[in-house]
């Protein structure tokens, strides 16, 4: 946790009324502005190194060597797509052309094109945590009832789709599949550019490799994305699947409740915070979607109404933790693990 968010918790707030609702979204919206030539720059950044590692496993003749820079682009396309991610919410780079054609390669490149992210995680921030309907854009969660109703065959596929293999293999589970085959089963008008990103993704694989040697392709081009969208996905998991987290069903279901105690504060050091663009402050990003993320930082230092979110960390047993979570259970008011279930 920075300084500033240290200084800013250390604060007595005990003599001022919680906000909530509008009025707490009103005391967000002046970290929602772009510093656009600090967006830029920090793309830049960004992009430089992805090709510096691209440029050293290429000519690199030691492969551990391309392995460690492979690892380092995997990281490098994790902070690439919060950019992406951004700029789908409109939070960065809003009107602007060449973003617009840089965010589209970058899309096809990372396999989510945008017609299906934008799609499916819109959907998601207008149903974060509904127990019903939530699933679209995000992994399920099922009450302890509606467990006990279903059949064992959408037992196992709920099962499947929670499992651990699913989530860190988010490369072929969740990118591959779903989010360019089956959007383009479901509509193949709107998104046609779920095939076009998995031919142009292979095809990059098939000249880099017969260029440069199938080991340096497989550096190159999968490895990374192997890396960078499983551990993507369990980022996302883990943001909306932690110990701590608090769920209403529909009826009674709140945005700002959804988004301060069922999307988890992701601690992490500086570094990590950098590489995954800050994406870590998910409970802030929720609240408000148009904070640029290098910006979430600031605005939970300063409203204290975003100080005290349910946390998640790398640390093994947290990991752990939030794999084991399988329903919520209202009675209990928390996430049943499988063990409890059983």
């Amino acid at each position: 946790m920075s300084a500033a968010l240290s200084e800013a918790t250390a604060a007595p707030v005990a003599d001022k009324p919680m906000r909530t609702g509008a009025e707490l979204n009103t005391a967000t919206k002046p970290f929602a502005v772009e510093d656009r030539a600090k967006s830029w720059r920090l793309l830049a950044e960004v992009l430089v190194l992805m090709a510096g590692a691209l440029v050293g496993i290429a000519v690199s003749p030691w492969w551990p060597l391309q392995l460690a820079l492979a690892v380092f682009l995997a990281l490098l396309q994790v902070r690439l797509f919060i950019f992406f991610h951004d700029y789908l919410h409109n939070a960065i780079f809003v009107d602007s052309k060449a973003a617009s054609a840089i965010f589209s390669v970058a899309g096809f490149y990372m396999l989510s094109v945008r017609s299906v992210w934008r799609e499916t995680h819109n959907y998601h921030h207008k149903n974060n945590a509904k127990l019903i309907g939530s699933a679209i854009g995000s992994f399920p969660v099922l009450t302890i009832g509606m467990w006990r109703s279903i059949d064992p065959q959408k037992r196992r596929l709920y099962r499947i789709l929670r499992h651990p293999l699913t989530i860190f293999f988010g490369y072929f589970t969740v990118f591959l599949i779903g989010m360019t085959v089956s959007p383009f089963r479901r509509d193949a008008k709107k998104h046609w550019g779920g095939p076009v990103a998995i031919v142009l993704h292979f095809a990059l694989f098939a000249l880099v490799g017969a260029t440069l040697g199938w080991l340096t392709a497989f550096f190159m081009v999968i490895l990374p994305l192997i890396i960078s969208l499983g551990a993507g996905s369990y980022l996302f998991f883990a943001q909306h699947n932690f110990p701590a987290i608090k769920l209403k069903d529909r009826r009674a279901w709140d945005y700002t409740f959804a988004a301060l105690n069922s999307s988890s504060y992701f601690k992490m050091n500086r570094v990590m915070h950098w590489f995954t663009g800050n994406i870590g402050y998910h409970h802030v990003h929720h609240l408000n979607h148009r904070i640029p993320f290098y910006r979430l930082p600031e605005a939970m230092a300063a409203v204290p109404e975003l100080q005290n979110p349910g946390t998640t960390t790398w640390r093994l047993r947290d990991v752990v933790a939030n794999l084991r979570l399988a329903v919520w259970d209202p009675e209990k008011d928390r996430m049943l693990t499988w063990s409890e279930v059983k």
